[in-house]
């Protein structure tokens, strides 16, 4: 048995996502979230369900997963395999804009529902040990938190190294799922008592997977893996040229200076370059996000190339 990587943004949104299998989201938000008793979640609306895209159209189809409960309460939950830098002030985009969307005309602040974020990132963004972290904001004087609707939750899967006989709740167990299941062939003895991972387990088998959501969860892991070779293709390329023109200036005005100001100008350069490749896969913003570039010149870049 062979089951897809819940890494790939559309095996997450297929597994968690699945209206049919809300019980699998509701699991893995009250473990995340810790919530027990008056605060467990029992049941979601999910704002996007799960519906496999066209592969022409994926950079406008959205891929996250946005729910809400019975409170109104708003979850939203994004799987981010690579590192585009700044992930921390897009969870603050995310989160302010679900909160803000809430309002109806005529400005009637009380109807506001708090939002949380949910970030599941294979890579390391914060320097405390722990593969989970919460955030809130706290009254620096009083340590209280009299701000109450933002809350982020952030889950570094590096730093998460348990072994599967060492899983003692069921937040570890949809973390160690999350990381080890492209590597299983059968179920493990410790998920089989739980319905959660069953259904979990049984929507990331590929087997029961149609030809067209094989077609684009291939094309997804080959475009991702793609895009990274290239970023860090890009990163090499970029810094050479940028010592060089710093070698030049440092010539005429001073090393120190001349360098720094040769790495701007290099890198400025190899940036345009680069976004030019991506104009015709990648959106601005997400251009903007990735190569550094202000959204103005992505698009002085996107028009020039339409002529």
């Amino acid at each position: 048995m062979k089951f897809a990587d819940p890494k790939n943004d559309l095996a997450f949104k297929k597994i968690f996502g699945d209206e049919n299998h809300k019980n699998i989201l509701i699991s893995f938000l009250n473990s995340i979230l810790d919530f027990k008793e008056n605060n467990i979640i029992v049941d979601v609306t999910l704002a996007n369900p799960y519906q496999v895209p066209k592969i022409p159209e994926l950079k406008e189809t959205i891929l996250d997963i946005k729910a809400t409960n019975k409170n109104k309460e708003t979850f939203i939950v994004e799987m981010q395999k690579k590192d585009l830098h700044n992930f921390a002030k897009r969870s603050l985009y995310y989160t302010s804009k679900a909160y803000v969307s809430q309002l109806p005309k005529g400005n009637n602040y009380s109807v506001l529902k708090k939002v949380y974020f949910i970030g599941i990132l294979n890579f390391k963004i914060f320097d405390s040990k722990s593969f989970i972290s919460r955030h809130l904001i706290i009254n620096q004087e009083t340590n209280t938190q009299d701000l109450k609707d933002f809350e982020f939750n952030f889950i570094e899967l590096p730093k998460f190294k348990k072994e599967l006989s060492e899983l003692n709740s069921i937040l570890d167990k949809w973390i160690y799922f999350i990381q080890k299941a492209p590597d299983m062939e059968l179920i493990p003895e410790e998920y089989k008592e739980i319905e959660e991972f069953q259904d979990a387990f049984g929507i990331a088998s590929q087997a029961t997977w149609n030809a067209k959501e094989l077609e684009v969860y291939e094309y997804m892991s080959m475009k991702e893996f793609d895009e990274i070779n290239a970023l860090r293709t890009a990163e090499k390329k970029a810094e050479k040229k940028g010592m060089e023109k710093g070698m030049e200036k440092g010539m005429e005005k001073g090393m120190e200076k001349g360098m720094e100001k040769g790495m701007e100008k290099g890198k400025e350069e190899e940036k345009i370059k680069i976004a030019k490749n991506f104009l015709d896969i990648l959106d601005n913003e997400m251009i903007s996000q990735k190569i550094g570039l202000s959204l103005e010149k992505v698009q002085s870049l996107r028009d020039k190339d339409i002529l």
